[in-house]
Order: C-alpha cells, then sequence, then structure tokens
C-alpha cells in the first residue's frame, strides 16, 4: 500500500466530475491525514473528528486527524502524526503506520497524502477544544461498503460540484473525507 508522497496525486474533489484532471498551473499546498485503524472488540474502526463550527476553514465538518505539512515534517507520516497528536491528544507511541494511499487534491488547495496506520490499545484522548468538538469512530465495514457511498451534488461557487458522501447516524461524512475514504475502498478492493 505504500506510495510515495511525490507520486503525482490521481485523486481528488474533481473525481465526480467526469474525470479528474488536476489543474496544470495550480499550486497545492503540502497536507497528510491519519486514517487510524483500531480494533473494538473484534471490529476495525476509522477514529474521526468533527471540527468546532468557529473555525475558518471546513466548520463543523467530520475530518481525518491531520492537517498543513510543516517545511520541520521528514514526511506525510511525521505530519499525520504530529496533527493527531496536536488535534486529539493521540500519542505517536500508540500508532503504526502501515502505508500511503494516492495523495488526494482538494478544491480548496491542498495535496493531502492520507496516511494508514494501526491504533495500539493503551492510547486515551485529549482532544484540542480550540479544533476538535468531537472525536468518534465509525465501523471500517460501513465505510467499506460501497452501498454506503453516495453521490451528492450541490452549487459551489456558482458551479455543479459532485461528491461522495457517506453518512452515518447523525454524522455526514462528505467531501475530501469520504472521497479519501473511496479511494481508501478503491486501493484495498481494486475497483
Amino acid at each position: 500500500m505504500a506510495i510515495d508522497p511525490a507520486h503525482p496525486a490521481a485523486r481528488g474533489d474533481g473525481d465526480l466530475q467526469g474525470g479528474f484532471r488536476p489543474p496544470a498551473d495550480q499550486a497545492y499546498r503540502p497536507a497528510a491525514v491519519l486514517i487510524g485503524l483500531l480494533d473494538r472488540d473484534g471490529e476495525a474502526n476509522v477514529l474521526l473528528t468533527l471540527r468546532t463550527e468557529h473555525l475558518s476553514s471546513h466548520a463543523g465538518q467530520i475530518a481525518f486527524p491531520g492537517g498543513k505539512m510543516e517545511p520541520t515534517d521528514p514526511g506525510p507520516a511525521e505530519t499525520a502524526l504530529r496533527e493527531a497528536e496536536e488535534e486529539t491528544g493521540l500519542a505517536p507511541r500508540y500508532v503504526d503506520t502501515i502505508g500511503l494511499l494516492d495523495p488526494y487534491l482538494t478544491a480548496t488547495g491542498y495535496r493531502v497524502v492520507p496516511v494508514v496506520a494501526v491504533i495500539k490499545p493503551g492510547f486515551s484522548l485529549a482532544p484540542d477544544p480550540r479544533e476538535v468538538a468531537d472525536v468518534f469512530e465509525v465501523p471500517l465495514s460501513f465505510l467499506m461498503n460501497p452501498a454506503n457511498h453516495q453521490r451528492h451534488e450541490r452549487m459551489w461557487k456558482g458551479e455543479l460540484r459532485r461528491y461522495y458522501a457517506m453518512p452515518y447516524f447523525e454524522r455526514y461524512i462528505w467531501g475530501a473525507t469520504a472521497g479519501i475514504l473511496r479511494n481508501f475502498y478503491d486501493r484495498l478492493y481494486g475497483t
């Protein structure tokens, strides 16, 4: 599952727009997110966050722990682990990275490298209330079921945008988070 973080992005927010071709002149900011898998009673779950309502971007949205790469970060795994600790309090010693997914380009100008990892038992969380309103888990089986990969659309900046959504009870997982999960599904199941 390892992909070179410099690998050209083949996925992104434009996946459902009739063929994704990133703009040649777009300068994307590097970022990484943690797809943290953990065992709950014999079932794999994925760790997700609900961003606070007052943030300047993506307020109130469901996201993976993660964020912008800093110049001091050696690579995407270190970015994802640093950001996960800052946002949720998840100590890196409880996280074993197992691979990278295809880089994902967002409509907001980020080139996100998803880092897949296993979260070991014994961890505790202390979410940063300035960034994270809630930390929760969703069963991987739900997220990897293609019946739950809905296609939604809405107007954004005067243009019809199509995107994946994976509503889970009261949680509305959509946009880049759902797109990255769909990328994960495609990598696992070869579709």
